[in-house]
């Protein structure tokens, strides 16, 4: 069996911790979308089903597993799985070094507890209410890069890319369902 691959969440989070208002990115940010792009480009992606059928187009060159309850769900590319004990295994399988999870709440609420990385951006914008991103415990993580950009005439909002990694070894997948 291959070695399990490492779990990163991916997001862009407001300053009062949400993803979403309920449906997309609540943001124009081209930096944003050009650095999810950079950072996913060609790598094994977990997605939530409503997620994943809202960035319908985008997976050209990445390898997405759908996270969905529904048996009979058949994606038009890439695969479903039901946990993320089984995405990791799935992407193991096909020699993923990275799962990236690209969302939405509940995929990032499941995969939180195992993740190695998280690279956020941070929007300098309150929503108010939505899809909250799951709490990050300081004491849990360290930011270990970090690069700031003001607002500008193409980016409404102040934004911050950070990347976090774990301090201690995350907890094993568990096999349960979403």
């Amino acid at each position: 069996m291959s070695p399990r691959p490492a779990l990163l969440l991916i997001a862009a989070v407001s300053a009062d911790g949400f993803i979403s208002t309920g449906t997309g990115v609540p943001w124009q940010l081209p930096r944003d979308k050009e650095h999810f792009r950079r950072i996913t480009r060609g790598q094994w992606l977990l997605i939530g089903r409503r997620t994943y059928e809202e960035m319908n187009g985008w997976f050209e060159d990445h390898h997405p597993l759908v996270l969905t309850r529904s048996p009979v769900y058949i994606p038009p590319v890439g695969e479903v799985v039901a946990s993320v004990a089984e995405a990791l295994q799935v992407a193991a399988a096909g020699g993923a070094a990275e799962l990236f999870v690209c969302g939405g709440g509940e995929a990032y609420a499941a995969a939180m507890p195992c993740a190695d990385r998280l690279i956020l951006t941070h929007v300098d914008s309150p929503l108010g209410s939505g899809v909250p991103f799951p709490p990050v415990n300081p004491a849990d993580w360290q930011e270990t890069d970090r690069q700031d950009f003001p607002a500008d005439a193409t980016h409404a909002h102040a934004i911050r890319f950070s990347t976090y990694d774990r301090l201690k070894p995350p907890a094993q997948a568990s096999d349960g369902t979403l």
